[in-house]
């Protein structure tokens, strides 16, 4: 009989994790096929449908949509990027499953970057690229003539290569409805595998948040003069999960990160919440960066856009110097490691 681990988190995570920062997060590791498309259901028992698209997938569809009827920019050289979807794939793989972004160069740089370091760290597993948004696979397709896996085509082509372990790592930052459908999609092909594991989301642990704070002050130490006001715009959801930004910011202001915000474009902290804060101070500049791992349709446009009601307008409205940074956080290395780390938890629960 095949062996199965997944390794799944149920979505009733997020209460525990967001009440303190002391509460660490833990996983459990299923036996069975059968327990794990169980524990998959368990833990998306607050969708009404499987079919239901979640409010975050909604918005990014809708964007990507108008990008495609209204892009007049350059977003870099769509065949610069390893699309990560060839065969031969062996017994091992390591699946790296993205929302996905159309920009191209930022692609490259955040996504393409995640996937190289995990090539590096795992030459024994063949590392592929799998994206959840199937609007950004076709805007990219139609417009660069480069196609992307989604899940299922990742999935068939892990099956039709005969791999046996296969490694599932999301870029997802936190674990919230998309990831609680990733878990759900993989259970429905896993008895085509012998083995299937789960790694972690970017903000999971308390340790993952300690390291995440260490990565984005460093990032901008060089902004940090007393004189500015340095704010993450994160994409926000509807779920739970949206703890983690107010989580983010009551570390970095306990650590003494005062000049430090964290807001969302789709929830709360929203923008004028995060306004609100930054008047209360006495700054001169404002630096505006993503919370993401792209640096996307909401980078470019709702925050660094110079339509009205764009971050940057906000901010230049309310008399302050402000200077955009267009980088994921993909692009930072000890992310990069983040992801390493969580995959490597992963990998040696086969052992």
């Amino acid at each position: 009989m095949k062996k199965l681990t997944a390794m799944v988190f149920a979505l009733t995570f997020a209460a525990a994790a967001f009440a303190s920062c002391g509460a660490n997060e833990t996983s459990s590791v299923s036996e069975s096929s059968s327990e794990a498309e169980t524990t998959v259901e368990e833990t998306t028992a607050e969708e009404t449908t499987e079919e239901e698209t979640t409010e975050e997938e909604t918005t990014e569809a809708e964007e990507e949509e108008d990008a495609d009827d209204e892009e007049d920019y350059d977003t870099g050289d769509a065949s610069l990027d390893d699309v990560r979807n060839g065969d031969d794939i062996g017994e091992n793989e390591l699946l790296v499953v993205s929302f996905g972004t159309s920009f191209n160069d930022s692609r490259r740089l955040t996504i393409g970057a995640i996937e190289g370091a995990l090539d590096a760290a795992f030459p024994d597993y063949s590392v592929r690229r799998g994206f959840t948004s199937n609007i950004i696979i076709d805007h990219v397709n139609s417009r660069d003539g480069v196609l992307i896996d989604d899940v299922d085509a990742a999935l068939q082509r892990a099956v039709d290569n005969g791999v046996k372990n296969l490694v599932v790592q999301p870029t997802h930052l936190m674990n919230g409805y998309e990831y609680d459908e990733l878990n759900k999609k993989v259970a429905s092909y896993a008895d085509a595998f012998e083995n299937v594991v789960f790694g972690e989301p970017l903000l999971t642990s308390d340790e993952d948040f300690a390291k995440v704070e260490q990565a984005i002050v460093d990032w901008t130490a060089d902004y940090d003069d007393g004189e500015t006001a340095i704010v993450f715009m994160g994409h926000g959801t509807e779920a739970e999960s949206n703890g983690v930004y107010a989580k983010m910011q009551d570390l970095l202001t306990k650590d003494g990160h005062t000049n430090y915000f964290i807001g969302t474009v789709e929830a709360t902290p929203s923008l004028d919440d995060v306004m609100a804060l930054v008047q209360a101070g006495e700054y001169k500049k404002v630096i505006l960066e993503p919370l993401m791992v792209v640096a996307g349709d909401h980078a470019n446009n709702d925050m660094a856009g110079d339509d009205e009601d764009s971050w940057k307008s906000a901010f230049t409205e309310a008399g302050y110097e402000v200077e955009c940074l267009l980088r994921g956080l993909g692009e930072n290395e000890d992310i990069q490691q983040m992801y390493v780390e969580h995959a490597k938890t992963a990998i040696d629960s086969l052992n």
